[in-house]
């Protein structure tokens, strides 16, 4: 890894007709690589095909808990943890209903 002589920031590796030369992220200074083998330049990736999965069912990701639902009576809600205040402070449990 270089750095600018310059600016102090990292230089990147490019080719500029056909030769390796490193050039300044920040101000665009560039030098000669002194050794060009140990600087690999970066090919350009491969676009991926999106992929798509479909499922016939939704499955819950929340854990449950046995306790009464004040709006329908149901017997099972879903739960979670929130901090909402320092770090210093317990955290904060929410439930849902399943229903």
């Amino acid at each position: 890894m270089e750095f600018c002589q310059k600016c102090g920031s990292i230089m990147l590796p490019k080719k500029i007709e056909g030769a390796p030369v490193l050039v300044c992220s920040g101000c665009g200074y560039a030098t000669k690589a002194i050794e060009p083998e140990k600087y690999k330049l970066a090919k350009p990736g491969r676009e991926r095909e999106a992929v798509a999965v479909i499922e016939k069912e939704i499955k819950p990701t929340l854990p449950t808990t046995r306790t009464r639902c004040p709006r329908c009576g149901h017997d099972t809600a879903y739960w979670w943890l929130v901090q909402t205040r320092g770090a210093d402070e317990p955290s904060t449990r929410f439930y849902r209903c399943v229903k």
